[in-house]
């Protein structure tokens, strides 16, 4: 039993002095008599340069570990995702706490706000951040920001929204909720760090202490997360794997889920960029070991080889997808081989929701100015809800599956007895529709028709992406797929037409966005 007085070093921000509160409270609770003394680090001394050139290479720790190792201290407490990946001999990691939200936070001045853009996020907007990491991510959604260098803690930063300096800024969420900071003045927009992927093991606290104060470390596992200190060496172990640091624009997210028969399986985002100016790659994978997956995860990232990528669908330059391929070297081509006729809308009925299942949908349902009313709206997926935000509204219930009666399961349970209005191209498959109990809850209404075109040469390519069954159909009119082909398909419905005309092997994207896509081309874009 550790008996002596732990003393406990800190920065002196208000954030890391409420981490080292915090971990001094569940201590006393424990019956340990504990003090603060706080030490500053040359992290909060040097204020002129960027956190990329900070974050991870100690400039925020290595004053504390000094202290540590001259017995000025007994416990060091860091922001885990400040800490460098490779530890002094002498001291280490004794316990992890729980992980606080790991998102990031878009902390927008009202006056910066427009609800059909991105993020609610104007145009054009001034963002501050110092993260390289953060910078490649929002630029590679949004390349219409202007990112601009933010340095200080995290209420001088949000002074210094408040003062103007900026339009918006962009914090961990954990670090805000923490300090409990009356944040009613700004619009608050949460990034999934599924979408938005954090630094490694940010939301998590680091108790670091001497190797040989065994007492002490057998004392701080009543604060150790196990669960937590598994995911996050997964995630800075790949960080160490590179050897970047935080210089290196890498996110890595972990979460642990479980199969059918309630075995673990881990699940790993990665964000990567090869320097602050460019888009990073995007991957996902799956592992329900966690001993090597770091080394295939970094294995699989250094195999991605760029190559030549058809879609069928047109392809717009600031979109994440183009962005991300283009500066990793790949050839993206892309027309849709259908065409579309709106439909005119006639003798809309009246519902509580309405539904769409594609961006089609929406343009041609909102571009005829319908009269509308406190209607909820449902997205098949993400990207769809983005193009209805484009029209001022905001999706209540957003897909996350690739599989469209999955998703109408939800959807139906979500809207329980509620009508629900579904416009629709003409001649649609309504899986979504048929999942509902009872048939008259639900009213389609055509807004548009596809019409194949014959006549579009196709560019070569590698990688096939399959957007709708429709385009499968025009495909094979006067096309066909080579052995060397890597096909994608959005979709079962997607999938099942491939099979019809005999291709056995795609790979289907984890969600209905830009960002699937992508995480389905570096999947298999590999030597």
């Amino acid at each position: 039993m550790f008996n002596k007085k732990i003393i406990i070093g800190s920065r002196g921000s208000d954030l890391a002095l409420w981490q080292a509160n915090h971990v001094k409270n569940r201590l006393a609770q424990a019956g340990f008599d504990c003090s603060i003394t706080i030490i500053k680090t040359q992290g909060d001394k040097i204020q002129h340069l960027s956190f990329d050139k900070l974050e991870g290479k100690g400039f925020f720790t290595k004053e504390l570990e000094e202290a540590l190792l001259d017995g000025s201290i007994d416990l060091a407490v860091h922001s885990h995702k400040d800490l460098p990946t490779t530890s002094h001999e002498k001291l280490c990691i004794a316990a992890v706490s729980e992980r606080e939200d790991p998102s990031e936070i878009v902390l927008i001045n009202k006056r910066a706000v427009d609800e059909k853009q991105l993020w609610s996020l104007k145009k054009n907007a001034n963002v501050g951040t110092s993260s390289a990491r953060r910078k490649t991510q929002l630029l590679a959604y949004r390349n219409d920001l202007n990112i601009t260098d933010l340095r200080g803690n995290v209420p001088t930063r949000i002074q210094k929204l408040r003062d103007g300096q900026y339009d918006a800024i962009m914090l961990a969420a954990a670090g805000v909720e923490r300090l409990q900071i009356n944040l009613d003045e700004f619009l608050i927009e949460k990034l999934d760090p599924k979408i938005f992927v954090p630094a490694p093991a940010q939301g998590v606290l680091a108790l670091q202490t001497r190797l040989l104060d065994k007492q002490l470390i057998e004392a701080l596992q009543i604060i150790n997360q196990s669960d937590v200190a598994t995911k996050i060496i997964i995630e800075r172990k790949v960080l160490n794997l590179f050897d970047g640091g935080c210089q290196l624009p890498l996110g890595v997210y972990c979460e642990k889920g479980f199969d059918d028969e309630e075995n673990p399986i881990y699940k790993v985002w990665v964000s990567k960029a090869k320097d602050a100016n460019k888009a990073p790659i995007y991957t996902y994978y799956e592992n329900t070991e966690t001993t090597a997956f770091p080394e295939e995860i970094v294995a699989h990232l250094n195999a991605i080889k760029a190559c030549k990528v058809f879609i069928t669908r047109g392809i717009q330059s600031q979109h994440l997808l183009s962005s991300s391929l283009t500066d990793q070297g790949f050839e993206l081509n892309g027309v849709s081989l259908i065409a579309f006729n709106t439909i005119a809308i006639k003798n809309m009925p009246q519902t509580d929701w309405i539904f769409f299942s594609s961006k089609h949908a929406v343009e041609n349902f909102f571009k005829q100015k319908p009269i509308l009313g406190n209607q909820k709206y449902g997205a098949i997926g993400k990207s769809t809800a983005d193009a209805i935000r484009k029209y001022g509204k905001r999706a209540e219930f957003i897909g996350q599956s690739t599989d469209t009666k999955t998703i109408g399961k939800q959807f139906a349970a979500r809207a329980g007895s509620a009508k629900v209005l579904f416009p629709v191209a003409k001649g649609s498959m309504r899986s979504v529709q048929s999942q509902f109990v009872k048939k008259d809850q639900t009213f389609d209404i055509n807004v548009y028709e596809t019409i194949e075109h014959n006549d579009i040469q196709l560019p070569k390519a590698d990688i096939l992406i399959f957007t709708s069954p429709s385009n499968v159909i025009a495909f094979f009119k006067a096309n066909k797929v080579e052995t060397h082909h890597k096909i994608i398909a959005m979709g079962g419905a997607t999938e099942a037409e491939l099979r019809k005309h005999g291709v056995r092997k795609c790979t289907l994207p984890n969600s209905f966005d830009d960002l699937g896509i992508l995480q389905a081309i570096y999947k298999i874009a590999v030597n």
